[in-house]
This record gives C-alpha cells, sequence and structure tokens, in this order.
C-alpha cells in the first residue's frame, strides 16, 4: 500500500511539474508580438529615448532594390558625434574592451561614427511563428552541444535564453532568407594595406528548402553549403561542401573538399573549431566564419546579461554597389567613413575554454543583438589572457525579403596589424539572391566534381 501511495503521488507530482511547464511556456508564447519582438527581443526602447520601441522593423519597400542591393533607407542621417581615441573614455560604458582596443591601437584612423538608433529587424510571419514553435518544443541537449525537437522549428532555438549557450544558438539557427546564393571577396591585407582579392561563390540552404531532402535530414542537418572560389587562379576551382549537423558531438561536421589541382574529393575533418579557415592567409580559423559557428562543446558559456553597446548596424552605405574595394579596404582596418554604428541592447555571453580542451582561443567575449540574434562584436584573447582579435559583425536588413544579415564581416589581429574581411559584394553583379531553388543532390560529393574547374 505504501508503495502505491508512493506511486500515485510521483505520477501527481509529475503532472503538476508538467502543467506549470506548460503555464510558463504558453505564457512566454503570449509574450512574443505583445510586449516583446516576434523573437524575443524587448519591445520598449530605452529611458533615456537613445533606443526607440520597436514598431516592426523596415516594410519590404523601404527603399529602392536594384539586383538585390538594397538602397540606404535613411539617405539624410548624419551622425550624431563620432567616438575617436581622444575622447572615448566619454562613451567607454557603451564600447567593447576590442573597441576600445582598435581605437588604442589607430589613433589616426580608427573611429566610430554614432548614428540614431534604428530598429530595422523584421522576419516573416511564417518565421515568426516557427520561434514560437521553439518555445514548445525546442531543448537543447547534450550538455547543450545539440537540440531536441528542432525539426518542429528551424529557427531561433531559444527566443528566452536562459544559459549563455542558448543565445549562441539562436544566432546559429537564425533565419538568413531559407536559402541563398552570393558571390563575395575576401581579402586579407598586409599592415601596409596591400592585399590580393579572394572571390567566393556561396550556396546556403536549409534542407526544408532542398527537394529531396528527408525527414532524417530535417532532425540532424543544420544546413547545407557550397563554397567554390573563383579567384586567384592558383586557387580558382577549389570547392567545399558542408553539412552542418546540429550537434556535432553526437555526430561531427560533415565535410569535403574538392581539389581542382589533384581532381580529387577528400573529407575533410580539419574545417571545424580552430582548424585553419579556407583561403584566408592563417588569418582566421574555421569557427570564424559567420563571427561565430559550429559545436559549442570546448567552452564553457555564461550569460552576463544584457547591456547597451555601439554596435555596426544598418551598414547600408557599406554594401553599396557604388562603393569599389578599394575604397574599403584599408590599411590596419577597413575605412571606418563608411560605417555606421548605433546604441543598441546586446546579450553578453562569455565562453571560457573548459579543462583538457585544446582551441587558439582561450576565452571570448560575443555581443549579440537583441533584435536579430547576429553576433555583433566578438573580443577573443589567447592562452595568456591577452586580448588577440577583434570581430565585428556590420548588420543590414534585406528588407525586401525580410531577412536580418551582415553587410560584411572583420576580423582584426592586433598582434600582426593584418585583419581578414569577407562577406563583401559591392564589385559583384548582384548582391545576395534569396529563395535559391536546389536539390539534394547538389550537395553530395559527387556533385563537387562537376562543379569546380
Amino acid at each position: 500500500m505504501s508503495k502505491k501511495i508512493k506511486a500515485v503521488s510521483f505520477v501527481a507530482t509529475m503532472g503538476l511539474f508538467a502543467s506549470a511547464v506548460y503555464a510558463e511556456q504558453e505564457s512566454q508564447i503570449q509574450r512574443l508580438g505583445a510586449d516583446l519582438t516576434p523573437l524575443g527581443a524587448v519591445k520598449s526602447g530605452s529611458e533615456d529615448g537613445r533606443i526607440p520601441d520597436w514598431t516592426g522593423g523596415l516594410p519590404v519597400d523601404a527603399a529602392p532594390v536594384n539586383n538585390g542591393f538594397m538602397s540606404n533607407p535613411f539617405p539624410d542621417d548624419e551622425p550624431l558625434f563620432t567616438i575617436t581615441a581622444s575622447n572615448y573614455q566619454e562613451y567607454e560604458e557603451n564600447l567593447s574592451e576590442g573597441q576600445v582596443a582598435m581605437l588604442e591601437n589607430y589613433p589616426d584612423t580608427y573611429k566610430i561614427p554614432v548614428y540614431e538608433s534604428r530598429r530595422t529587424a523584421a522576419v516573416p510571419d511564417d518565421i515568426a511563428e516557427a520561434a514560437k514553435n521553439s518555445v514548445r518544443y525546442v531543448k537543447t541537449v547534450n550538455d547543450g552541444n545539440g537540440l531536441s525537437g528542432f525539426s518542429k522549428s528551424r529557427y531561433y532555438a531559444r527566443p528566452f535564453p536562459e544559459k549563455g549557450v542558448d543565445v549562441i544558438w539562436n544566432h546559429m539557427t537564425r533565419y538568413r532568407g531559407g536559402s541563398l546564393s552570393r558571390v563575395m571577396a575576401q581579402v586579407s591585407p598586409y599592415a601596409n594595406g596591400d592585399y590580393a582579392l579572394v572571390l567566393f561563390d556561396d550556396i546556403f540552404a536549409y534542407p526544408e528548402t532542398v527537394e529531396g531532402a528527408t525527414e532524417e535530414h530535417m532532425e540532424s542537418v543544420l544546413f547545407f553549403y557550397k563554397q567554390e572560389v573563383l579567384k586567384p587562379a592558383r586557387l580558382s576551382g577549389g570547392v567545399l561542401l558542408a553539412h552542418e549537423t546540429i550537434d556535432q558531438v553526437k555526430e561531427p561536421r560533415r565535410v569535403w573538399i574538392y581539389n581542382s589541382g589533384q581532381r580529387r574529393v577528400r573529407r575533410a575533418p580539419q574545417v571545424a573549431y580552430d582548424g585553419p579557415g579556407q583561403a584566408a592567409d592563417g588569418q582566421r580559423v574555421a569557427d570564424n566564419l559567420d563571427i561565430y559557428n559550429g559545436s559549442p562543446d570546448k567552452y564553457n558559456w555564461e550569460l552576463k546579461g544584457k547591456k547597451e553597446v555601439y554596435i555596426p548596424y544598418n551598414s547600408y552605405d557599406l554594401a553599396s554597389p557604388e562603393l569599389n574595394y578599394s575604397d574599403i579596404f584599408k590599411a590596419g582596418h577597413i575605412n571606418q567613413s563608411h560605417t555606421r554604428y548605433e546604441l543598441h541592447r546586446v546579450w553578453v555571453v562569455e565562453a571560457t575554454l573548459k579543462d583538457g580542451e585544446r582551441h587558439v582561443y582561450a576565452k571570448r567575449t560575443f555581443y549579440v543583438d537583441e533584435d536579430t540574434w547576429q553576433i555583433a562584436l566578438q573580443d577573443m584573447y589567447d592562452g595568456k589572457g591577452e586580448l588577440w582579435r577583434i570581430a565585428e559583425g556590420h548588420i543590414i536588413q534585406y528588407y525586401d525579403n525580410k531577412v536580418p544579415s551582415y553587410a560584411g564581416e572583420t576580423l582584426y589581429d592586433l598582434l600582426n596589424g593584418r585583419y581578414l574581411a569577407m562577406g563583401f559584394s559591392n564589385e559583384q553583379d548582384s548582391g545576395p539572391q534569396f529563395g535559391l531553388k536546389s536539390e539534394l543532390r547538389d550537395f553530395s560529393p559527387s556533385a563537387l566534381r562537376q562543379s569546380g574547374r
């Protein structure tokens, strides 16, 4: 009788717990689109008014669009003020350690032009619904290294983050237009400003947009990615293919490389963590792409909370086809005259390397925009605890497709005076093209040899 009473009591307790969890989930879902944005950011602005209310983001017709290139919807905006090496102490509470280091290292040329803050982020209605499904179904598993129930959502895995790794998962599972194709430039200038242009043809697609993808792909693959080198001639024809698995501890990322000189396809397990970045001249590691990507298993992730920071935002001038690459890529850093920074709330996440793990970055601090879940800034530290590299993601809204993205990414090396810039398409025939039609066989290893030249 005592055992039966205990069993009944346990079942009742579990039932009450399940009801409480369900009630909390429904309460959170009701907040999305009410006092919170559809993706979980606080709708209301800051008390001092410097950060405005979110009122729906940019409409799809915010400004003219020419073959994927966005016109600046704020052409008359002028900087409110400019942060320089001589005055940054006045604004230091709203700067990252990396920004301060750049101001100190390049006192004559690096500056932060600050504009009126405009909350332009918006996503399609079905993606907003996906965020609600994430609340209902998606959980982190395997010590935060994987996701369960993700096939029922596919986007914004953790709209109500409880841990630092939840915020990083939102960055990695954010909406990027479903599928896209782009030709983009990458450079790694020397300290004197000289550089050789590397040109990539990128194709990115989620399983739900790929004809022939199975339920197994939906359960285990986050996205498919193919990158072909177009320039320079010595690298031309090389192709990288990746199937980005969701839990890379359970099932490592599947990567293949086609070498046009050898005319062979081979597996490339080194394209992960701190393995060398493709055609980057040693200026980035594999998980620096997209500011951060890949498995989070090497780090302990601490959620430090929210902070107001001047971050790169609404970088339409930087993405303008009216600029040549030579206008942008300068010695030490990109031409800051073409950048735009705004005060926004960000989630601050600190990652420290786990005992027994190896990575060139012993600590990393991420500043993640609350409206888009995109990493705007990242500070990276070496094994001695010294600040080594600084990443900036210049956020832009592709308003005609309702896709938050980047105009370009930069990764500055404080030790050698060089940097890497990638994702720029200014001199190309078009900007990113969304709605790509693809088939599963397009992302098979056998297709690499056919696409390589």
